[in-house]
């Protein structure tokens, strides 16, 4: 879609665009739709690398050395000069060379010196031959295998060459990237502020852990979720806890955060029940993209805005919660936090170990297990699919990800499966 379509513009006529339904709209056209309407942050701040973990760089990072910075032993062994021809089998040991010191001495054709994995290679060598490959007395080393000229030397700047891009803007800071950084020298590194959102369920029936429950209530695990889903991804976070069913206060409390947050994620109250006020106050105050999705579980679903904060309405729904959290959320938040070229994890074609149940008419996110067996990957669903059964996200370590018009998948059957371990 090559012009861009204003938010306020669909809000205010969803007609104007014939493949546009905010009613129905299949998953694909989801998040083709939201990224018309989703930036980074523009926001950076400047943190010590060991504060980096999770973040997301705000700056190109070219290095300012060679890696490494000096040719170096890549094994415990012996340096010396290797002819093209005539290899020699019988040489003098003239010292020992440590990684971290010299001793500065030059190699002669004939002469051999005892190295350390990381030594600097001293003038004169340009092979060594691993300390296994060798016979060793009184001075003298015998080679019982020939190496290669310039075998097992690591040369300078063979990882990382001075002025090279090593890490492009937009990158998600992990282990990795802290060790490369760390080996340039970096001790504080640029990034993207973290993005800041607030949350809240919504509903007369949902009640705090802790407390004792009473008939018709259950407990909010939605908002314990979604916390530490976005904990997990290095949000800031406000908890607004619980806003009863009540229309008032579900527009005050909207209205009081949305000016200090980036997101506002709300579950419940966006179906079609007759206490759901959420659509309502969104259309008083803000706009909206979509109310449903042709997903399962999931269908009550809201993206939107007001003013300038995002908007996403999860269904109240455990289950539903949370796949639409993985789904379609949180690959906004990750480009809201900078990583602009984020890709959800990707799908693997597995066999089923068992008939999938489904009817055509909505793309499906069962949980699966994957599991090995005779040395062959598998899948199965976890049991029963309903989208308020916690237990089988918990169970599950993979999506099995079938498309809207497709029908029960038969024992021994190719589907697509999306490691959870991705997301987390």
């Amino acid at each position: 879609m090559e012009e861009k379509i204003t938010l306020k513009k669909l809000a205010k006529d969803p007609g104007c665009l014939t493949e546009y339904d905010p009613n129905a709209m299949e998953y694909q056209d989801a998040l083709k739709w939201i990224k018309q309407f989703i930036e980074p942050v523009n926001q950076t701040i400047t943190i010590p690398i060991r504060d980096s973990l999770g973040k997301i760089l705000s700056e190109d990072i070219y290095s300012p050395i060679d890696v490494p910075n000096y040719d170096n032993s890549a094994m415990d062994g012996f340096v010396f000069y290797q002819p093209e021809e005539n290899s020699p089998t019988s040489l003098d040991v003239i010292g020992l060379e440590f990684a971290g010191k010299s001793l500065n001495k030059n190699i002669l054709p004939g002469q051999a010196l005892q190295i350390m994995t990381g030594a600097r290679i001293p003038k004169g060598g340009n092979t060594v031959v691993p300390i296994e490959l060798v016979t060793f007395e009184d001075n003298k080393i015998s080679i019982n295998k020939t190496s290669k000229v310039g075998a097992n030397i690591r040369k300078i700047g063979e990882d990382v060459k001075k002025g090279e891009l090593i890490l492009k803007k937009g990158k998600l800071i992990r282990p990795s990237e802290i060790g490369l950084l760390s080996s340039l020298g970096h001790s504080k590194v640029n990034v993207y502020r973290q993005i800041r959102v607030a949350f809240f369920s919504t509903g007369d029936e949902v009640v705090e852990v802790g407390n004792i429950l009473k008939v018709g209530q259950v407990y909010d695990s939605n908002n314990h979720t979604i916390e530490a889903m976005l904990k997990s991804i290095g949000a800031d976070i406000i908890n607004l806890r619980i806003i009863p069913d009540d229309k008032k206060k579900i527009k005050e409390s909207l209205l009081s955060i949305a000016d200090d947050v980036d997101v506002i994620i709300t579950s419940g109250g966006v179906s079609v029940g007759a206490a759901d006020y959420m659509k309502e106050v969104l259309n008083d105050i803000g706009e909206v993209l979509f109310w449903k999705l042709s997903i399962k579980p999931g269908r009550p679903l809201a993206y939107g805005k007001i003013n300038q904060t995002h908007y996403f309405g999860l269904p109240g729904n455990p289950v539903a919660s949370m796949v639409s959290f993985y789904q379609i959320v949180q690959p906004q938040l990750k480009v809201l936090m900078g990583e602009f070229n984020y890709q959800p994890p990707p799908l693997l074609e597995v066999k089923t170990s068992e008939t999938i149940f489904k009817k055509p008419g909505r793309m499906e996110f069962q949980r699966g297990v994957l599991f090995q067996r005779n040395n062959e990957w598998l899948v199965k669903p976890t049991g029963h699919q309903g989208s308020a059964i916690l237990s089988s996200m918990s169970q599950a370590n993979c999506f099995i990800v079938l498309g809207i018009h497709e029908n029960s998948i038969d024992c021994g059957g190719i589907v697509n499966v999306q490691l959870m371990e991705g997301f987390i």
